[in-house]
């Protein structure tokens, strides 16, 4: 090959690209020569999206980033990725995988990625077993940029002086047909009950600082005293919804890599961090398995039973 690289496909939201991120630093930490390849983000790739993303790594402070050109892309693969492949790369791939020059993430957790040293690696890679063993550094090296709404900065000193709890409720794009089929009906209502509850037991005095995209329906939902609404962070500075759930001292996460961020980047000793036991609804759950994979997270399911 041209170049002996690891490259990794940056691609999806703030989480997605945090986790892309995290296993990049992950194989410097190895002694890999690894990169970010950024092209997903050409405007022509994301005019044609349904959802179209912006690149948001850029906008926090602190990251170390070897952005690869696309001319390093096509020494690897011959090609950038999304073109055509050669004949012989279809063979690797179906032949031979592990000869082929892009591995594409099928399952949790691909422990093998680790023995190479040359590959486009394309993925979101959001099992915590990729980088857990690097997560304090992380949470040194990422840091968000000063805010300009004293709503942020008054609400991340309340929750350093209370019990605070993270409640993130993502509804929005999970609602459309083809998105919940595959993520709808997994952080239930049951789920949510189960989960304060658990947060209750341990510290009645706790209180929850609920995050959505749908304010009037968690207006609706929770009523309490205990409950704080944190609802003007939109558009490009939805990332500080990110950054509070981070100063909170535990956290409920949605299905989503959101808010798995904001609860990784929470550096509070002790603190309870809740995921949903399967992230999608082709996924099953095998609780020893996801324990192993999701070390210091409590799993609740659908149902709302603790894993």
């Amino acid at each position: 090959m041209g170049v002996s690289m690891i490259i990794i496909r940056v691609m999806g939201g703030l989480g997605n690209q945090l986790q892309q991120y995290a296993l990049y630093r992950k194989m410097e930490t190895l002694g890999r020569e690894a990169g970010l390849d950024l092209s997903w983000f050409d405007k022509k790739i994301q005019a044609s999206m349904q959802a179209p993303r912006e690149l948001e790594l850029n906008r926090l402070e602190g990251l170390s980033m070897n952005v690869v050109p696309p001319e390093e892309v096509r020494a690897l693969l011959g090609r950038q990725y999304g073109d055509s492949e050669s004949v012989l790369e279809k063979v690797r791939r179906k032949i031979r995988p592990s000869l082929a020059h892009v591995f594409e993430e099928t399952d949790m957790y691909h422990p093998e990625i680790f023995r190479w040293q040359d590959k486009y690696l394309v993925g979101y890679w959001a099992c915590e077993a990729y980088y857990a063993d690097i997560l304090d550094r992380l949470r040194e090296e990422i840091r968000f940029p000063g805010s300009a709404d004293s709503r942020n900065r008054e609400t991340a000193e309340e929750m350093e002086d209370c019990e605070s709890v993270s409640v993130h409720v993502r509804r929005g794009d999970y609602l459309d047909a083809a998105n919940a089929e595959m993520f709808g009906n997994i952080c239930t209502q049951d789920y949510y009950d189960c989960a304060v509850s658990y947060m209750k037991e341990r510290y009645p005095k706790a209180v929850f600082y609920v995050f959505s995209d749908d304010s009037a329906y968690v207006r609706e939902k929770y009523r309490g005293p205990e409950y704080r609404i944190v609802d003007w962070n939109r558009k490009e500075n939805s990332f500080y919804d990110m950054m509070l759930m981070s100063r909170c001292r535990h956290n409920i996460c949605a299905n989503s890599t959101f808010s798995f961020w904001g609860a990784r980047l929470n550096g509070h000793a002790g603190k309870i961090m809740i995921r949903p036991s399967i992230h999608k609804n082709t996924q099953v759950c095998v609780p020893d398995q996801m324990k192993r994979m999701w070390p210091g997270w409590t799993l609740i399911s659908p149902e709302g039973v603790c894993i």
